[in-house]
């Protein structure tokens, strides 16, 4: 058993893609989707691919094939967005999506006759929302968050404007993008397909810059300009839904307009009460009790149950007030915007979070905190370029001494113990 396990393709992918530092753990309903997803022998085909991006020749290099073979395979799979294909100074380069987000929400992201979708979301709908291995790994595996939310910029106070960052805003996120991509809701339309969904609008969630280039051209969403993306910002206000996007402040890769009821990381956090699930933006809730009536408006409409009402002192006759859980609040300023009697306000937080500064610079975090750091610096199916290397251990370089400290040893790597002592060197000469 254990030889056919080794040498079946879907084996091979499912032990390939969980070294992301946002991986997917082995499961046999991991197999079943990937076996919905491509063939066996796309999936063994997968599993060889780099973690980081590379090019059709070095593919060919891997699969030890004819370059304009190998093109042709790549081009077959990124139609279906088992790849993104992506054009990078002139030159077409491909990447392998992580599970999440990736080709999980790739799949539902827009009606595919050649795909049981129905099937597929069941799938899902068990190994995410029923098993807690994949969910409490995304989710609670480390310090550094997949995803983060950015605050609703109608409910920041007029005299705190200024302490919000471009990066924070979502309008500024949209009108700064190469490349803006509207699909269909992933989370949303996989409840819909288990009879669990809701009134949110499906044909609302965006995906931005390069990976929108890659889903556009090959149809798995549509193309819009700022203009529209901005009217569908606001809609998703008006709606209540929460933003919350990729967890980095340059080239942001997606903005998911979000409710309570189908978000996977807001299901998370309420379904396994984990704090700080997703990065929370710089504010937090607070409840003015001399003009709190007790209506519960802001419970009822918390995406996450951060907020209940209470009664002090217990069991006497005084009217309920909103009590926040503060380890649940994600900062959003929903519950802000629809106080009819303006009780409830957004104070900025004691500390401020820390996004990372681009992707790598994530990944490098996540895989630190996961024990996967090893798996980006050396890949034993392929090499990386030496682009790639550079980026990844100029992100370990500016990572806390601490953490530089438990990356070196996780690697085990003279090397880079000696690049880390000659940076420490270089600083105290230059009093940095």
């Amino acid at each position: 058993m254990a030889e056919q396990t080794q040498e079946n393709g879907y084996h091979r992918l499912m032990q390939r893609v969980n070294k992301f530092p946002q991986g997917a753990p082995p499961s046999e309903l991991l197999l079943k989707i990937y076996a919905l997803l491509c063939s066996e022998e796309e999936a063994r085909l997968l599993s060889r691919l780099p973690l980081r991006p590379f090019s059709a020749a070095k593919a060919a290099r891997v699969w030890h094939m004819d370059k304009e073979a190998a093109r042709g395979r790549l081009e077959q799979m990124a139609s279906r967005s088992l790849l993104l294909d992506i054009e990078r100074d002139g030159k077409m380069v491909y990447v392998l999506p992580p599970p999440m987000a990736g080709f999980f929400e790739f799949s539902l992201m827009r009606l595919r006759p050649d795909l049981d979708q129905k099937q597929l979301a069941g799938l899902f709908f068990r190994y995410i929302n029923v098993e807690d291995d994949f969910i409490r790994d995304l989710f609670a595996g480390g310090e550094t968050p997949l995803g983060r939310v950015l605050v609703n910029e109608e409910a920041i106070p007029e005299e705190k404007v200024c302490q919000v960052l471009d990066y924070e805003r979502a309008s500024e996120v949209i009108r700064s993008a190469t490349h803006i991509a509207v699909g269909l809701c992933y989370c949303r339309h996989k409840m819909l397909q288990v009879g669990k969904g809701c009134q949110a609008p499906l044909d609302i969630c965006m995906t931005l810059n390069l990976a929108a280039q890659s889903l556009i051209r090959h149809g798995a969403a549509r193309s819009v300009d700022a203009v529209e993306g901005l009217d569908l910002l606001q809609k998703a206000r008006d709606l209540n839904l929460v933003q919350c996007a990729d967890n980095v402040q340059r080239q942001v890769n997606f903005i998911c307009h979000c409710c309570g009821c189908c978000c996977e990381g807001m299901i998370a956090t309420r379904r396994l009460a984990i704090p700080n699930a997703m990065y929370t933006t710089n504010f937090i809730q607070a409840t003015d009790p001399a003009r709190c009536d007790g209506c519960g408006r802001c419970v009822a409409i918390c995406p996450v149950d951060a907020i209940s009402l209470v009664r002090e002192p217990e069991g006497s006759g005084m009217p309920a007030k909103a009590r926040l859980n503060s380890e649940l609040c994600l900062g959003c300023g929903v519950c802000a915007r629809n106080c009819h009697n303006k009780a409830v306000r957004l104070e900025a937080r004691e500390k401020r979070m820390l996004t990372p500064v681009n992707t790598a610079h994530r990944l490098v975090l996540m895989a630190l905190e996961r024990g996967k750091l090893q798996n980006l610096i050396f890949d034993n199916q392929a090499y990386l370029s030496h682009r790639a290397l550079a980026a990844i251990l100029g992100a370990i370089l500016r990572l806390p001494p601490v953490k530089r400290l438990t990356a070196s040893r996780q690697l085990k790597s003279r090397y880079l113990e000696r690049l880390m002592a000659d940076v420490e060197v270089t600083r105290f000469y230059r009093f940095e």
